[in-house]
């Protein structure tokens, strides 16, 4: 596990800020495709004890029954906020965040956004205010019926942050389908905090494009099940786990910092490369037919995207890319080996990045030991996804 610290000084601290609510604690859906276990409870809870998250993202904060369940959980179980915002549950900060969707007459649309806010209070005041511009403010990612640059102004008299989310994914991004070019064409550039790169991007990818050089890069989950939660996360430095120390680190300010990145390789993604939208055979981008179906329509792959949008050769000086394979996508390791496997380290964050291979080979076997221990150095050959369909680890 990180260094954590107390008192001022700095520590390491895990952070996934993207995910979802499926079902309140009352069983309403708030991610209709979320998870029927996805509540709020359980996901403090599998990021506590089965993940060894400390700071979560949960974005779809601006329900107004999520917000009464956190108030009351905060009363039964003495949770607190922190003086610098976000609420700590003893083990994890809860910051609260929501997804919305932009497609005004400015963009071609549609464009998911995250935006937080650092208190309860704010919350609820953003959530009054998104409640007059969506259909239903009591669902996720709904879309917003005023303009980017409007959302973001709301966004920052509350004092939160604005950031695109999976911004090269074909549907519903930034770079994917919502901009032609650049991302002045709908936001503000001086209201963005960060850009969160998605599963089918890594640093070096986003790293193409120029007026991205200046924003911090986030890698998170997009959780629609507690499973998902930590497949993607940053390991930050902070004084502690709250909202301001985070913004710090995004600004890189006195020695708080993204110290790295851990994501899927971006062969694992869903939308990674181009494919035939009726068969998902990889094709050419130049080509007119798929060659398996004959089908003339394709889903456009991020790694084919960037390279039309490509005006940089490299970027800045950035933290590491850690190329992470969750261990749900290692081949061979079922259920009762997971289990093993907490049983023995506690989380996945000790089993991913703290045990000796020895130790792993005592609990699970020598074969799953090594995939594991190969998953770590980005050494395991993987098949690229697209279209919508995982890139698979080939054992």
């Amino acid at each position: 596990m990180p260094n954590k610290k107390n008192g001022g000084a700095l520590g390491r601290y895990y952070a996934d800020l993207h995910i979802h609510i499926g079902r309140t604690a009352s069983g309403r859906p708030v991610k209709i495709t979320g998870a029927r276990t996805l509540t709020l409870e359980n996901i403090l809870h599998e990021a506590a004890h089965v993940k060894g998250i400390d700071l979560v993202g949960v974005i779809d904060s601006h329900v107004p029954e999520v917000l009464d369940e956190l108030e009351r959980a905060m009363d039964e179980h003495g949770w607190r906020e922190h003086n610098e915002g976000g609420v700590s549950t003893g083990k994890v900060t809860l910051l609260l965040g929501s997804e919305i969707e932009v497609y005004d007459d400015r963009c071609r649309g549609p464009i998911h956004v995250l935006v937080f806010l650092p208190t309860v209070r704010a919350m609820r005041f953003f959530s009054t205010w998104l409640g007059e511009r969506v259909k239903n403010v009591t669902l996720s990612s709904q879309r917003i019926y005023a303009s980017g640059r409007e959302l973001q102004t709301a966004v920052k008299e509350q004092g939160g942050w604005f950031i695109p989310a999976h911004a090269f994914t074909p549907f519903k991004s930034l770079y994917g389908k919502g901009v032609e070019r650049s991302l002045t064409e709908v936001f503000d550039p001086d209201r963005i905090d960060a850009v969160e790169l998605g599963l089918s991007a890594d640093t070096a990818m986003a790293d193409q494009i120029a007026e991205l050089h200046r924003y911090p890069y986030l890698t998170n989950s997009d959780a629609h099940s507690l499973r998902k939660i930590a497949r993607e996360y940053e390991q930050v430095r902070l004084a502690a786990p709250t909202f301001a120390e985070l913004a710090k680190a995004f600004r890189g300010e006195d020695g708080r910092a993204i110290a790295a990145n851990y994501g899927l390789n971006p062969k694992l993604g869903k939308y990674h490369r181009t494919v035939c939208e009726r068969c998902l055979t990889p094709v050419a981008p130049d080509a007119e037919r798929c060659p398996s179906c004959g089908h003339r329509r394709f889903i456009k792959g991020v790694f084919e995207r960037l390279e039309e949008l490509k005006t940089a050769e490299r970027g800045p000086k950035r933290p590491p890319y850690i190329y992470q394979v969750p261990l749900e996508f290692i081949p061979g390791l079922g259920p009762k080996a997971y289990e093993k496997l907490l049983d023995r380290f506690g989380t996945e964050m000790h089993v991913l990045h703290e045990a000796a291979e020895e130790e792993l080979a005592e609990t699970v076997g020598e074969k799953l030991a090594r995939l594991i221990v190969l998953a770590r150095s980005g050494a395991l050959a993987i098949e690229a996804g697209g279209g919508g369909k995982y890139g698979k680890v080939r054992g």
